[in-house]
């Protein structure tokens, strides 16, 4: 769904950046082809994100945060 939501959001002209773990890589490219958007840029990151305590889950954050902000401006 995180993908739907992101592509439904820059359709409207607002930016989005998704953050996907590894088992799911595969639904958001499909949720990316099916909203029109092959391609679409997520980060990846390793799973599983939901067992992780407050520190590593923010040392995770620490470490998408760039390819989150390229993704927001426009970069390559």
């Amino acid at each position: 769904c995180s993908v739907h939501d992101a592509i439904s959001l820059e359709k409207r002209g607002i930016p989005a950046a998704v953050i996907c773990t590894e088992p799911f890589v595969s639904s958001a490219e499909a949720m990316a082809m099916l909203g029109g958007i092959p391609g679409y840029p997520y980060v990846m990151l390793p799973h599983p994100l939901g067992s992780l305590d407050q520190d590593a889950l923010r040392e995770k954050a620490i470490q998408a945060a760039p390819e989150v902000l390229q993704i927001l401006l426009g970069g390559e």
